[in-house]
C-alpha cells in the first residue's frame, strides 16, 4: 500500500500489486511535487504517467490539480 501524499484526496491509500511494481515513495513524490508546486508548475497541468505501475505519481498530480 501507498498513498496520495497532499490535495484533494490527501492522505487516501492506493492498493498495489504485490509482484514486480515498486511505486515511487511518498517521499519523493513529496519532495518533487514540493519543488514543482514552488514554480506553479502543477495546478492545470497535462500530466501523462508513462509506465505507469501503481499509478500514484500520476494520481498525486490529478489530486493537485493537473489535468
Amino acid at each position: 500500500m501507498t498513498r496520495i501524499v497532499a490535495g484533494s484526496v490527501g492522505g487516501r491509500r492506493i492498493g498495489v500489486p504485490s509482484h514486480g511494481v515498486r511505486p515511487t515513495s511518498e517521499r519523493v513524490r513529496e519532495a518533487l511535487f514540493s519543488a514543482l508546486e514552488a514554480e506553479g508548475a502543477v495546478r492545470g497541468a497535462a500530466v501523462l504517467d508513462l509506465c505507469a505501475g501503481s499509478g500514484a505519481l500520476g494520481l498525486e498530480a490529478l489530486s493537485r490539480g493537473a489535468s
